[in-house]
């Protein structure tokens, strides 16, 4: 068992520092408690055949499938087309991906064609924030 003198050696890491070291599957529990917090109905999908969508959140305009990203490197847009794939099999209203770092340019090009909202690391803090 590791020790330390501080209470809890991560007290003095930013939001977006803790989300770094995540893994994938804290990442969406994460993003299932912030979205719960702000008054949205979520559910989590089963973490394996998940058709690309990680949450589901309903508030009063609908449904959107979510796909929670904690990558150290960019998103491809492979993750934008799970999104799209997973939107006609939940039978939601629209999509997103978050993640805790940037979007390749293929990928913001798919999302723009397929109205998929992305928040990407500065989107991200700017939320988490508020």
């Amino acid at each position: 068992m590791i020790t330390s003198s501080k209470p809890n050696q991560f007290s003095d890491l930013s939001a977006i520092e803790k989300i770094d070291i995540m893994e994938g599957e804290e990442f969406e529990i994460f993003m299932e408690e912030y979205f719960s917090h702000k008054g949205y109905k979520v559910e989590r999908t089963p973490l394996s055949g998940d058709y690309g969508i990680d949450l589901i959140i309903e508030h009063e305009f609908g449904k959107i499938g979510v796909q929670a990203k904690c990558y150290s490197n960019k998103v491809s847009l492979s993750a934008v087309q799970e999104v799209v794939a997973g939107l006609r099999h939940y039978g939601l209203s629209s999509g997103m991906v978050i993640t805790n770092n940037y979007f390749q340019n293929s990928a913001i090009r798919l999302a723009a064609d397929n109205n998929i909202t992305l928040w990407d690391r500065d989107k991200l803090i700017e939320k988490l924030a508020r």
